[in-house]
């Protein structure tokens, strides 16, 4: 699909330079950088780096670890 967009004219610029040193074309630049902003995040996963937290993929959002508590 083809799209029209406008980018400021030092925007430009730099797009170029960067098109420049890393020989890449337009086009794949475009469709790494929208994949990446609207690639689905794992909060979690930051704070499994950071040590905050062990298993990144073991609690969903929200839940809070007293929901672990069972009463006999």
């Amino acid at each position: 699909m083809r799209r029209t967009i406008y980018l400021p004219e030092e925007l430009d610029g730099r797009v170029e330079e960067y098109l420049r040193t890393h020989r890449r074309n337009l086009s794949a630049l475009v469709r790494e950088a929208l994949e990446e902003k609207l690639a689905p995040r794992n909060p979690w996963a930051l704070l499994e780096l950071s040590g905050i937290v062990k298993d990144g993929q073991s609690r969903p959002l929200g839940e809070r670890p007293e929901d672990d508590v069972t009463i006999e």
